[in-house]
């Protein structure tokens, strides 16, 4: 690997607080990129071509890969050469107005506010597991957390007195998410009658004393026990569902309730309110079917 590749992905470890996960993807990235270049005899990605780059693209784009795999790979080639620029290991900037690939828009896929009820009204186990359960989805749905949020939260992240909870969210940024109603009563009965009890008296596994979300040993929940998890309560009232659902309806939700959109990126965490901008066309569907099923000269006879 090129060493200025190894100091961009330590510059976004370092400064910008990327997660290991997004590191290893941008060293795969790269790593085919310089695999591209060396079939074009160019051994030092610093010295790579705007017609380099571009022939990587096209390769990309024959692939068949999908458009939002190609547009990352990309981005993080133009994040690359940006950065060799900056820290002056060259004045070329070969990736400049290079456009990314076009993504077809997706609209996150959401619950209604009826399925939402449906899925949180459901019995639960009795005991702490059902507790912990019920609380689990509540604040996904009640919060709008990432589900690499809410396995991270601590019992000191809990402010429920003043009614927020400490998030830490993509690059390690912190923010305070309000908790109350049902997610809020939720914590406090998980608290008093479901964690305490997750932790076993005789434990032949090393504990987390500051995890707020433990499992029947005493351990901080994973993200792929909250999918297992998510999906299995979903099934059992007719829905398939994804922890990132729960998130996408709360957003949703919220903007039919009439939310400012500014506050809610402050909620999710979003740097950039563009991000949040999508949940305005969830809702501008959500405007027109009621319109359709409520004006009486909505639909043709």
């Amino acid at each position: 690997m090129d060493p200025t590749v190894e100091e961009f992905l330590g510059h976004l470890a370092v400064e910008r607080g990327a997660s290991p996960l997004t590191i290893e993807a941008y060293r795969r990235d790269l790593s085919q990129y310089a695999a591209s270049l060396g079939k074009r005899g160019v051994m030092e990605l610093s010295r790579a071509s705007r017609e380099d780059i571009s022939a990587f693209v096209r390769g990309l784009r024959d692939s068949r890969l999908a458009p939002a795999t190609v547009e990352r790979k990309v981005s993080a080639v133009k994040s690359y050469h940006k950065f060799l620029v900056r820290e002056g290991i060259t004045d070329a900037l070969p990736t400049a107005d290079l456009p990314l690939p076009k993504v077809p828009e997706r609209l996150p896929d959401v619950i209604s506010v009826a399925e939402a009820d449906r899925l949180l009204s459901q019995p639960f186990p009795e005991g702490p597991v059902g507790c912990r359960d019920r609380c689990i989805l509540e604040v996904l749905y009640g919060c709008g957390v990432r589900v690499s949020e809410l396995v991270g939260l601590d019992v000191s992240d809990l402010d429920l007195d003043s009614g927020v909870v400490r998030v830490f969210g993509k690059g390690s940024k912190e923010r305070l998410v309000p908790v109350a109603g049902a997610a809020e009563q939720a914590i406090r009965e998980y608290l008093l009658h479901g964690r305490s009890f997750l932790r076993a008296k005789k434990a032949t596994v090393r504990q987390d004393p500051s995890a707020l979300f433990l499992n029947q040993r005493g351990q901080r929940m994973t993200r792929q026990s909250i999918f297992l998890l998510v999906r299995r309560y979903g099934g059992r009232v007719g829905l398939e569902l994804h922890p990132h659902t729960l998130r996408h309806s709360f957003a949703t939700h919220m903007l039919q309730g009439g939310a400012d959109l500014r506050a809610l990126q402050e909620m999710l965490g979003h740097a950039d309110i563009s991000t949040t901008q999508v949940y305005t066309h969830v809702d501008r569907t959500h405007i027109r079917e009621e319109y359709l099923s409520t004006h009486p000269r909505a639909r043709l006879r």
